[in-house]
């Protein structure tokens, strides 16, 4: 049997410090990191996503950055393929690849625990589905199959749509666990804080967002281009800049709004996380230690 490439996966809520571990990990392991975000692909989005910063890359490469264009969708079909590449990338070099991302079901999906299903666009279903709000979907898909509904943004529409011409043809989202099967031997490492610690983070990192332009920044993106609908598609914060630039909420109603939707996010991407148990899970402090657990594992 061929040998399995390692690969170390660093997960954990949002605000919780994944990407400055895995460049202080990267530093000391001679690694490189491809980052798991289903936002920070696209170009432009950087302050409004917390992309990390060339200052804060630390001369560390990163991979699915930057990817492409806003008005394009990236899939997690996407992610799977790039990410691949980058990972053969990375190993031939005799570097280790490092993903750090908070998208549970792009990570899951590019080292095999879960199978993406290979369903073609149901147009008809599509436009059907188009009309109803993000709240229907989210409770159709909850009826259909929760527990794809429990991994899901419950207002990104563009993915509920998906989620549920998925189960349209195949009865349910297969979520089929593949390890065995996969080319990777992945060691999981997940970052936790005190729920009061994480919820300030949130608040001083979206006030450090706000004051670095990051209202500026998705104006710019509109009059590149980028239409309100799209950008609202994308989630999150983008949602949120949308209302805001078309006077929908004032600036304060943005943050109180924003500040509630990344903590209900964070809780999530949890919930969604406690599941795998091959997770170790560390305060984000304890840096030799986590260390010494990878060097363990890379004998």
């Amino acid at each position: 049997m061929a040998k399995k490439q390692k690969v170390l996966v660093i997960v954990g809520p949002t605000s919780s410090g994944k990407s400055a571990l895995a460049v202080a990990l990267a530093r000391r392991l001679d690694g490189e990191v491809i980052s798991a975000d289903s936002r920070q692909v696209y170009r432009g989005l950087d302050i409004g996503t917390g992309k990390i910063t060339k200052r804060e890359k630390r001369g560390i490469p990163h991979y699915l950055l930057d990817e492409v264009s806003p008005r394009r969708i990236f899939t997690a079909d996407d992610f799977v393929r790039r990410g691949c590449v980058a990972i053969a990338d990375i190993s031939s070099r005799g570097k280790l690849p490092i993903v750090a991302g908070g998208t549970g079901f792009y990570i899951d999906a590019l080292v095999g625990r879960i199978l993406l299903p290979n369903v073609p666009p149901n147009k008809k279903l599509r436009a059907q589905l188009e009309e109803k709000p993000a709240s229907q979907l989210f409770t159709l898909l909850k009826k259909k199959d929760p527990r794809r509904a429990k991994t899901i943004e419950p207002q990104h529409k563009r993915r509920l749509i998906r989620a549920l011409e998925v189960v349209s043809a195949l009865g349910k989202v297969p979520m089929i666990d593949l390890q065995n099967q996969s080319s990777f031997d992945p060691l999981w490492l997940g970052i936790t804080l005190q729920s009061k610690v994480l919820e300030r983070k949130i608040r001083m990192r979206l006030r450090e967002r706000m004051r670095q332009g990051m209202v500026a920044e998705a104006r710019r993106l509109h009059a590149g281009g980028l239409s309100y609908k799209r950008m609202e598609e994308l989630g999150l914060e983008y949602r949120s800049l949308a209302r805001l630039l078309q006077g929908t909420i004032t600036r304060g109603q943005m943050i109180d709004e924003l500040n509630r939707a990344i903590s209900k996010y964070a809780i999530r991407q949890l919930r969604y996380w406690k599941r795998n148990k091959d997770i170790r899970w560390f305060m984000p402090s304890k840096t030799a230690t986590i260390e010494k657990a990878v060097r363990v594992w890379l004998k």
